[in-house]
């Protein structure tokens, strides 16, 4: 017995150096890049602290009050405390917290308004959507009669008229907004008309601005849809995890389509993490930092337009951009290589009128949570924009790259994510 106590005590370094060091190793790369990937960011230690506790331990099917298992008085607590710390961020009537991932939450919500083989009319993909809005490839398309609506193509904009007029022929019983890849600002007061004008159900998916809407830097859709979803660690700043929020009368069905339909016990250490991120939401430091960056990624789409590099829509009301490079003659799979290589982290994707494919399109997504999240600021914007364009401008020449590595390697010792010795 004692042996297998041993066991629970023995530290990561001792048990698995293997992982140990793979972990240590991805601390190291994070901080020796700049990371511009706009879906990623670095959540605050207190709630790693939460997701590292014994809660991963923990099963517990059901929802508060009404638990499968006995021994969950403290997890009730803390769920119960993560909901009604959601609702009042968001302005909710109601919040599920247990959701798995973005595409789990989007998966359940259409799940609790709709039967198999209703329609839906969301973005199209090349146009800024999410794979789970109903894109070819995921099985929403599967379930569901998918139709879709894009953007301008030559001013990358949302056009609300033919989006009225597709919700008007096509009679969808459910409408999607919300995008993972839109730099402006959305209109949910317009698409909530649409709705109730076409007579569908309205779905608003926020995960890439949520933080802006938490700080009032964006307008809520939580007034105008019937549910909201949004995954947690974007701009939000949280551990990997979803909400979904809907009006009351959603309420019993949103929670039923998330257990038992669509997955078992819940991870209530991450719960509990959300629960602590959520809790930052409401303090003057996030409401700075939404601000920071707000005017980072301003300024990055104008220096690079500056440089001579077209920025979708003409730049940015949020936190990422699309950068076009058809006319630097240079795919985006190709830019992402290069300027990793270089120490900048970035992710290829589509932009309007895109000439490329889909594994090579022209474009690139630049986002600017995490590096914000390190502290910097528009000095550290304008260097790094002067860094991709000399990469990109210079795509044969290594020692380019190795340069800038190396001036990135530097800055990032300025910029700490997190002080030494913690972990």
């Amino acid at each position: 017995m004692e042996a297998t106590r041993n066991l629970l005590e023995v530290k990561l370094e001792e048990v698995d150096p293997e992982i140990d060091t793979l972990i240590r190793e991805e601390m190291q790369r994070n901080e020796e890049t700049i990371n511009l990937i706009a879906s990623e960011n670095y959540p605050p230690k207190s709630a790693m602290k939460a997701i590292g506790s014994m809660l991963s331990g923990i099963y517990s099917e059901g929802y508060p009050g009404e638990r499968y298992y006995r021994g969950l008085e403290n997890i009730d607590k803390i769920e119960s405390l993560a909901r009604e710390r959601a609702k009042a961020v968001f302005g909710a009537d109601h919040a599920n917290v247990q959701a798995h991932s973005g595409s789990g939450a989007n998966i359940a919500a259409y799940l609790s308004l709709l039967s198999i083989g209703d329609r839906i009319l969301s973005m199209n993909l090349d146009a800024g959507g999410h794979l789970s809005h109903g894109a070819k490839v995921s099985i929403v398309s599967k379930l569901f009669d998918i139709h879709q609506y894009g953007v301008n193509q030559e001013t990358g904009l949302m056009d609300y008229d033919q989006i009225r007029a597709l919700a008007l022929e096509l009679k969808p019983k459910l409408i999607v907004c919300g995008a993972s890849a839109y730099p402006r600002i959305i209109d949910f007061a317009r698409f909530g008309a649409i709705a109730k004008e076409a007579g569908a159900y309205l779905l608003a998916d926020m995960a890439h601005i949520a933080g802006m809407v938490a700080t009032g830097d964006h307008p809520s859709p939580v007034p105008h849809c019937d549910i909201v979803t949004t995954t947690t660690h974007k701009t939000l700043r949280m551990t990997r995890g979803s909400l979904i929020l809907c009006k009351k009368e959603h309420a019993a069905k949103v929670d039923r389509a998330v257990f038992p339909l669509m997955q078992g016990g819940p991870h209530q250490a991450n719960i509990a993490a959300i629960a602590v991120g959520l809790k930052h939401l409401t303090t003057p430091e996030y409401k700075a930092y939404i601000k920071q960056v707000l005017a980072n990624a301003k300024l990055l789409a104008s220096e690079l337009q500056g440089l001579g590099f077209p920025i979708a829509s003409g730049g940015t009301d949020n936190h990422l951009m699309l950068v076009d490079l058809y006319p630097q003659g240079i795919d985006g799979d190709t830019a992402s290589i290069i300027l990793e290589e270089a120490g900048i982290v970035v992710n290829k994707n589509r932009v309007p009128g895109d000439k490329g494919t889909p594994k090579k399109p022209y474009g690139i997504r630049l986002g600017t949570p995490a590096m914000t999240s390190r502290g910097m600021g528009l000095d550290e914007v304008k260097q790094v924009a002067r860094w991709i364009a000399e990469v990109l401008r210079n795509p044969q020449d290594e020692a380019v790259r190795k340069r800038v590595k190396t001036e990135i390697a530097d800055l990032g010792k300025r910029f700490p994510i997190y002080l030494p010795g913690y972990f």
